[in-house]
């Protein structure tokens, strides 16, 4: 049974007292260990801290804007399986979930499914204090009810009926195994749950998860002959605007898309990644949305081409930023090297503060953190030598 379509709705506009001020702290997962960098009030200088877990894959590592001091780690402690790991007191003490997500235990004489690592953490409407979601590989969606400390699947998508088939397991899967990311919670509506999975598509659902309908009308798939199915595609990030929850954007393994959702008209992806410049092309991981204008956005292209190099277009790196939706957009490239730069940047690894002026941020499988103080017109490297980033989220004191 799928999900019924959604109300189209815009989310309450926030109201902006002044401007946010204060200090930004990054919070940095890599494949040795978890990093924060806390910036001064002005954001030119940061200080690095850490590492917590040294030697552990750290997969994503998230604040919960609610109450600001709690932290969520999810870890690979090398040979031991995965698990989560939670503090209350933002990163002074550690203590493992009691029970992290796991599947249920298989039946004698039958093949189960077991979590290879929790790629994705989120945290729970904030009309819910104390809920996360997690996605993890293989895909499947968990939920936590006590603020991370012991977590169950969702059995309305973890055991759908038609699972194996919009999840099949093979050849074609993503080098690290396909995952369930991106996972966007309506501000109006905390049963109003989206996320995205590599090589099966976006899902919705309107009631908490009990069901879920695809919403992939409109993508392309070019690796895929003739009409694209209903699923199998393979979104890279997907994001919601906090204002307007009717505005979705996509970057996808096949371009980067809009979505403006109308009771008088069929949910469809639009490719405005055709406006890219042809040489750069619109593929790439992240995508970054501006937290208060619905029309700006903010892309990392990758070398798409042949045999999918996975680094920035030509060794010379650049954000694109649109300010219309997707009509036209801008290369930011100062302060990045003009050539030989040979940038990788994974789908968690590109975030924004909401200050009047939007810092961003970025973080590369090479160790490097770059910002950017005034909407990507211009970066710096503000730490270099560290262990290849796997996601940074911003937190601090106003964020």
């Amino acid at each position: 049974m799928a999900a019924s379509k959604p109300s189209v709705h815009a989310s309450p506009k926030p109201k902006l007292k002044k401007p946010l001020r204060g200090p930004v702290e990054l919070y940095i997962a890599t494949r040795k260990g978890a990093f924060v960098l806390r910036s001064d009030s002005e954001r030119k200088a940061w200080n690095l801290k850490g590492p917590w877990k040294l030697g552990q894959i750290i997969q994503h590592m998230v604040l919960d804007p609610r109450d600001k001091k709690t932290l969520l780690m999810a870890a690979r402690p090398g040979h031991l399986g995965p698990s989560l790991f939670r503090s209350t007191d933002k990163g002074k003490t550690w203590h493992e979930a009691k029970r992290p997500p796991a599947f249920p235990k298989a039946k004698a004489g039958e093949n189960g499914r077991v979590v290879q690592h929790t790629f994705w953490l989120q945290p729970g409407h904030k009309s819910e204090p104390g809920v996360w979601y997690a996605g993890t590989s293989p895909p499947a969606l968990f939920k936590s009810n006590d603020g991370g400390d012991t977590w169950k699947g969702v059995k309305g998508f973890n055991e759908h009926p038609e699972y194996d088939k919009w999840c099949p397991s093979g050849p074609n899967t993503p080098p690290d195994g396909s995952t369930l990311h991106s996972i966007q919670i309506d501000p109006a509506d905390p049963k109003h749950l989206i996320f995205g999975i590599s090589a099966t598509g976006i899902l919705e659902s309107t009631n908490g998860g009990r069901t879920w309908a695809h919403l992939n009308n409109g993508c392309e798939m070019d690796f895929y002959p003739g009409v694209p199915p209903e699923y199998g595609h393979d979104p890279h990030c997907f994001a919601m605007h906090p204002m307007d929850s009717t505005r979705l954007w996509q970057q996808n393994h096949c371009g980067i898309y809009r979505m403006d959702r109308s009771p008088a008209q069929v949910d469809t992806w639009q490719r405005v990644g055709r406006n890219m410049p042809k040489a750069v092309g619109d593929i790439g991981f992240p995508i970054v949305l501006h937290p208060r204008d619905p029309d700006t956005v903010w892309v990392f292209p990758m070398d798409g081409t042949d045999v999918w190099p996975r680094v920035s277009p030509g060794g010379k790196p650049a954000a694109f930023m649109t300010s219309n939706g997707g009509k036209t957009w801008k290369r930011q490239d100062k302060g990045f090297p003009a050539a030989q730069g040979w940038f990788t940047v994974k789908r968690q690894c590109m975030a924004q503060d909401s200050r009047e002026e939007i810092g961003l941020y970025l973080g590369t499988t090479s160790g490097e953190v770059w910002a950017s103080r005034n909407g990507g017109n211009s970066w710096k490297c503000i730490a270099r030598h560290l262990p290849h980033i796997y996601s940074v989220e911003v937190g601090g004191v106003h964020q």
